[in-house]
């Protein structure tokens, strides 16, 4: 009876401590999605610096040149990698944007827009919005895929950011087959 006694008592200890460290006897469960809370982003102080600038391939149908201010990359532990963009049309004008992407989600949020006297302004009603890969302006989706994503991970290393961005590693877009057209340059 003593042999039983002591076998039902550690079998209830047993039993309590595989309670104890299940995740889900505190009420959290590991499987649960995570919600996404943004960090705090503050404008560039700064119009994108020209030394900066690394072009990049979009699309073969674009007419638009497309470069990235590499100063201006920031991997954010929000999971959000934001950066300044500069997009220039074929009669010279050109815009800049600042922007983030979000890897786990493949989304795109526009924060602010380079005004003509060279001062940043805030887009107070930006969203994220789902990144388009199946259109000739597919910048955010060159930079996703080509530089700031590892699949649907975020990019923690500045340099492997930097080095995708080189013309001779990027692959946000595959380059035409059989030619040698210069990537698009900024002046």
């Amino acid at each position: 009876m003593n042999k039983s006694w002591l076998l039902l008592l550690a079998s209830f200890t047993l039993v309590l401590s595989a309670c104890f460290s299940d995740p889900l006897a505190d009420g959290t469960d590991p499987y649960a999605p995570t919600v996404f809370k943004e960090g705090n982003t503050l404008m560039p102080l700064n119009p994108p610096n020209k030394k900066y600038l690394v072009p990049f391939s979009v699309s073969q149908t674009t007419i638009f040149k497309f470069a990235v201010d590499t100063e201006s990359i920031k991997i954010g532990n929000d999971g959000v990698t934001r950066y300044i963009v500069v997009i220039r049309n074929p009669s010279g004008g050109q815009n800049a944007y600042f922007e983030g992407i979000r890897c786990d989600t493949f989304q795109w949020r526009l924060y602010g827009t380079l005004e003509t006297n060279q001062q940043w302004r805030a887009n107070p009603l930006g969203s994220w919005l789902a990144i388009k890969d199946n259109v000739p302006n597919r910048y955010q989706a060159a930079l996703a895929q080509g530089a700031f994503c590892n699949l649907a991970t975020q990019e923690k290393s500045y340099a492997k950011v930097v080095k995708s961005l080189d013309p001779k590693n990027f692959l946000g877009i595959i380059a035409p087959v059989g030619t040698e057209e210069e990537l698009p340059t900024i002046r």
